[in-house]
């Protein structure tokens, strides 16, 4: 992050944050003794992101909308700034697509235990065995596992949208360690349950979910941003998915479990976050 020019402390920036997120301009406004620094990710926005400050500072239309061109150029320089939230989404869509070409051979490479079928019985490794031979993998491989179309749209939708706010505002590497930590953490909570055939992204999504909510109520500044609705729905989508009405309707059976233990890595993860400006301000 590059520092660019100071806000007065009791500035509200509703507007310009929106503005500039819609403009892909990666940013951050934390709080200082003198008042509200405005941060930027890219040094080569800069320019950009001054015009825009300027702009707003005059009372002027931010949204106009960009030309279809500019907005392909954005894109794809955006895809370039958010590296591990594109990976995410393309070796869940590659994996979705195998599945559904090679058929049970994916399947079985990617749960978390091997699995196989004995006298038409399912029969599992155990976990201990499977780490100690070397599947390190299997402890994240799950999350990229996805059961249907819906599914997998569903997710990557929510992966998109917080998982680039996190690595705009906090970079890859912080990122990386929310997937490793959410993927491995909804897994292990997921197994503990007896269940081995499950997938999905959901663990993780809960996840940002949860970090991206809590940084945003105790950092007002940071850039983070989720609508309360948005939260109250996934909460709620949440909470009714663990009930049997659920399956009744027709959603068969769902990682409640790991919904539930990603929603526990992003809260921590998050506290963890903001833990640290503290000090950091101190």
């Amino acid at each position: 992050m590059h520092p660019v020019m100071l806000l007065p402390a009791d500035t509200d920036t509703g507007e310009l944050r929106q503005a500039l997120w819609h403009y892909r301009i990666g940013h951050r406004i934390t709080e200082e003794p003198e008042g509200l620094t405005l941060w930027v990710a890219d040094p080569r926005q800069k320019a950009e992101l001054t015009a825009l400050v300027r702009r707003w500072q005059q009372g002027e239309v931010l949204i106009d909308g960009p030309r279809p061109s500019a907005r392909r150029g954005q894109g794809v320089e955006l895809l370039r700034r958010v590296p591990v939230t594109a990976l995410i989404i393309g070796l869940s869509v590659l994996v979705f697509m195998l599945m559904n070409t090679l058929g049970d051979a994916i399947l079985i490479a990617l749960t978390i235990v091997p699995v196989g079928s004995v006298n038409g019985s399912l029969v599992a490794a155990g976990l201990s065995e499977t780490l100690a031979s070397g599947q390190l993998w299997r402890l994240l491989s799950p999350a990229f596992l996805h059961f249907g179309l819906m599914h997998l749209i569903f997710n990557l939708m929510w992966v998109w949208y917080f998982g680039r706010q996190v690595e705009l505002l906090q970079g890859s590497r912080a990122m990386l360690m929310l997937l490793l930590l959410a993927g491995v953490g909804s897994n292990l909570a997921q197994y503990a349950t007896g269940t081995v055939l499950f997938g999905g992204m959901s663990g993780v999504v809960y996840a940002l979910l949860g970090h991206v909510w809590l940084v945003s109520r105790k950092r007002p500044q940071s850039g983070f941003f989720v609508p309360n609705m948005l939260v109250v729905f996934m909460l709620g989508w949440m909470v009714f998915t663990m009930t049997s009405l659920a399956e009744r309707v027709g959603f068969g059976n769902v990682a409640n479990e790991a919904h539930l233990g990603g929603l526990l890595v992003g809260l921590a993860t998050g506290w963890y976050h903001c833990a640290k400006r503290r000090d950091r301000a101190r």
